[in-house]
């Protein structure tokens, strides 16, 4: 049994390998961009709009108002990045209904470059609203000595966002593995169905805790107004 889709090789030359994880990532890639031009290629202001741009406007709205909820004003800032993290996650574990697939998710490699990208938009959001100096100083709140203790924290969380997602799809997969082998009509059938809505909501956790980091960073390199003293006399 293949625990990763990394070990499914297509073509190697040297370090340059294309496996299972790669053509499917790129596969998702190209579907989301295919689609995404077919669907915005004719939107509409009127009243009647066709049904795949109102499917969409009706995801757009949706994050938009998580983003909100977690506490970022501004979700047209951030939903470029959000959105296409939980696009892409949702898409590749949802596809899992389709016989012989394998989530690019169940790759610790595809999921460690995901948390990656949450690594690096944190303070990438963080230092464009206040600078550089105001971010490095949120690592010394409320004081220096926190310093380690946040650094650790930055990558310890990188980790468990990698591995987290990596756990709970190459797992779902395993379970459908194994009960095709022992009953191949009944089980799995129910399994991917429960496949499909442990995909979106991992997808939505994966995008919400990206959400809540970069809102962290972003509030707490705000400039906190100073107190005003009050007059007494």
């Amino acid at each position: 049994m293949e625990l990763s889709p990394d070990q499914t090789i297509f073509w190697q030359y040297g370090f340059i390998t294309i496996n299972l994880t790669l053509v499917t990532t790129w596969g998702i890639m190209l579907f989301l961009i295919s689609s995404s031009v077919v669907v915005t290629r004719k939107l509409k202001t009127g009243l009647q709009i066709s049904r795949w741009q109102c499917f969409v406007e009706m995801i757009v709205t949706g994050i938009n108002d998580q983003i909100k909820e977690v506490g970022l004003n501004k979700p047209q800032e951030y939903i470029g990045f959000i959105g296409t993290l939980f696009l892409f996650i949702g898409v590749s574990n949802v596809c899992i209904i389709f016989p012989g697939y394998t989530p690019p998710t169940a790759s610790l490699s595809t999921t460690a470059a995901l948390a990656l990208c949450v690594f690096l938009a944190v303070p990438f959001y963080g230092i464009s609203k206040t600078g550089i100096l105001g971010y490095l100083k949120s690592y010394l709140q409320p004081t220096w000595i926190m310093l380690p203790f946040n650094l650790i924290s930055e990558v310890s969380r990188t980790l468990a966002l990698a591995v987290r997602l990596f756990g709970n799809i190459m797992s779902g997969g395993m379970i459908v593995a194994i009960l095709l082998s022992i009953s191949p009509f009944i089980f799995p059938v129910i399994m991917n169905a429960l496949g499909l809505l442990t995909g979106t909501v991992q997808a939505y956790i994966f995008s919400i805790l990206a959400t809540v980091y970069i809102a962290a960073a972003v509030q707490n390199t705000k400039n906190k107004k100073k107190p005003k003293i009050l007059n007494t006399n």
